[in-house]
């Protein structure tokens, strides 16, 4: 029997091969089914759009040309026409009343990726860009928790950019081995780092100071979202605590540890997961 293709495979099996063990996957566990489908959902349309930002195998026009098709199918979703790659989500959308502007901003994200490797960008580029890869992601998130959109769009907003600048720290050495360093450049510069290569950048002793910056922008933003959970919006707010909770856990180990090299990616164990869920599930 030929083996599915990412577009036809079932997505919650799909998605189970790909992130069990994840926060992200604890945290789906704790939601209902039908809610847990439609993140699954969207996370593997994330997936499927970020593998061709990140395909280094194939030339740039190539993978710009395929964002270009899912743009399409998108809008062919929301109009009510056969979507092609994008069919899957339309129970999700439907069910939810997804918003067709954030699956487009998501792929907003991808293209800057395709259109050149991002090196050092100014800190207004990197706000943009965690706009469209997380906070984005955040809003068709919230409307699945059944969060009103006020409270739930500020949470995707602050939550969002909190966990993408975490990972941005987390994946220095990965990022800077596909050509890209995501730290902005007037953090480089503060730190006394003029390059933008990004092997020569994060190998600099400096990037220590830099990171840190961007960790203190992180930690604004993990404070404006506990913020809004605090107050206790309308929805389903166990899995977006769990998600700011063992993310935050790992930038403080981060912060620990520094980022002057060699360093180690900071994981958190199994055991230490199922604590932090724990956790969450008594503080409601």
């Amino acid at each position: 029997m030929t083996a599915a293709s990412p577009t036809q495979a079932a997505p919650e099996e799909e998605i189970q091969a790909r992130v069990s063990g994840s926060s992200f996957y604890a945290a789906m566990l704790l939601m209902p089914k039908a809610e847990r489908q439609a993140m699954f959902a969207v996370y593997r349309f994330c997936r499927l759009v970020d593998d061709v930002a990140d395909d280094g195998t194939r030339p740039r026009p190539e993978r710009a040309t395929e964002l270009v098709r899912w743009r399409a199918d998108i809008a062919a979703l929301y109009a009510g026409q056969p979507s092609g790659q994008a069919a899957f989500l339309g129970p999700t959308v439907r069910d939810f009343k997804l918003r067709e502007a954030d699956f487009l901003t998501v792929i907003d994200g991808m293209d800057m990726d395709v259109a050149a490797d991002i090196r050092a960008p100014a800190g207004e580029t990197l706000d943009l860009y965690c706009e469209r890869v997380a906070s984005a992601v955040g809003r068709l998130s919230t409307r699945i928790f059944g969060m009103d959109d006020g409270p739930g769009f500020e949470l995707a907003r602050e939550l969002g950019r909190a966990l993408q600048l975490t990972n941005i720290l987390r994946d220095l050495d990965e990022d800077a081995g596909m050509g890209r360093l995501y730290l902005p450049r007037e953090a480089l510069a503060g730190a006394g780092i003029e390059t933008t290569d990004p092997v020569a950048a994060i190998s600099d002793a400096r990037v220590d100071a830099a990171c840190r910056e961007v960790a203190a922008q992180a930690l604004d933003h993990y404070a404006a979202s506990e913020r809004v959970l605090r107050a206790r919006p309308r929805g389903r707010l166990l899995a977006p605590r769990l998600m700011a909770v063992v993310y935050q856990t790992i930038l403080r180990e981060m912060l620990a540890e520094g980022w002057a090299p060699p360093r180690r990616r900071v994981r958190i164990s199994k055991l230490r997961l199922l604590g932090l869920v724990a956790r969450c599930c008594v503080s409601g």
